[in-house]
């Protein structure tokens, strides 16, 4: 999930930070973020909602955030 890096990275939070704030490990989202492991549809709404975008902007189905 490319976008969910770069929210991450424009938002300035630390990737440990995030995991913390999910409840997973500081791996999980390493792995999500290099597409080796896909999160969960909760886990995929959870992250839409803390970055305040769209399900498809994440995902990568819309540019309109």
């Amino acid at each position: 999930m490319d976008r969910l890096r770069e929210l991450r990275k424009e938002q300035g939070v630390a990737r440990q930070d995030l995991a913390d704030e999910m409840l997973i490990s500081k791996r999980t989202l390493t792995r999500y973020e290099s597409g080796e492991r896909q999160p969960t549809l909760s886990m995929v709404f959870d992250l839409a909602d803390y970055f305040n975008v769209s399900i498809d902007y994440l995902v990568g189905r819309s540019d309109v955030r």
